[in-house]
């Protein structure tokens, strides 16, 4: 008899899967061990509580992941949980690359699941950065005082777009490398496209587009 907690495009998407097939069926087999309900977001099986995304199951090239959608609350006892990249806020990953380790994780990703689950039914939200969080580099706001159409451009894009320049601008160490890195994206930002927006009008995103986008830096 068919399991109706298992959603039938997570089905399809295991039936397709090649190189992380076994990961992925364990863990959706301890994800499912919980109240949580198995849908199908983003192309992958994600699990939910009332609605609320609480974990995701996701895979790389180097490694596959359980992701909790609000892992910056949770507590990590075993120090597990990893930051994907600087710029996420909320979610964090807990990596594998072979189903052994899963299997010897089990117990121990059990009890993370729960306490993701206690953290939504609390209605716990992770406090995020506002765009004014952020310091505009100096190098910016030399910018924005030779050229005020910049600034006028730069504040009406949306908070994200905003918020990514702004980390993009900010990274590099030496002054020169952040005066380069705004001056590159003038143009972009006169016109109103975010860092990663598509300006060749083949796509609104990149990589699907002509290569327009290769010589960011």
């Amino acid at each position: 008899m068919y399991n109706s907690r298992l959603h039938p495009k997570v089905d399809e998407f295991l039936t397709k899967e090649k190189k992380w097939k076994a990961e992925f069926e364990k863990l959706r087999e301890i994800a499912l061990d919980s109240e949580l309900t198995e849908e199908f977001k983003w192309m992958h099986p994600c699990y939910t509580l009332n609605g609320k995304n609480v974990v995701l199951i996701h895979g790389f090239k180097e490694y596959c992941a359980l992701l909790f959608h609000k892992g910056a609350l949770l507590k990590d006892d075993h120090n597990i949980l990893i930051q994907q990249t600087e710029n996420v806020q909320s979610a964090r990953q807990i990596r594998f690359t072979n189903v052994q380790e899963i299997n010897e994780m089990e117990s121990i990703l059990k009890t993370y699941i729960q306490n993701a689950i206690e953290v939504e039914k609390a209605g716990l939200e992770v406090k995020l950065k506002k765009d004014t969080d952020y310091t505009i580099p100096e190098e910016l706001q030399t910018k924005f005082e030779e050229l005020p159409a910049l600034k006028t451009a730069f504040e009406e894009l949306t908070p994200g777009r905003q918020r990514a320049y702004i980390l993009h601008f900010s990274q590099p160490k030496q002054s020169k490398t952040r005066e380069s890195r705004i001056i590159k994206s003038i143009e972009r930002i006169l016109i109103g496209k975010g860092l990663k927006d598509c300006i060749c009008g083949l796509s609104k995103r990149m990589p699907n587009c002509d290569g327009s986008h290769k010589n960011i830096q």
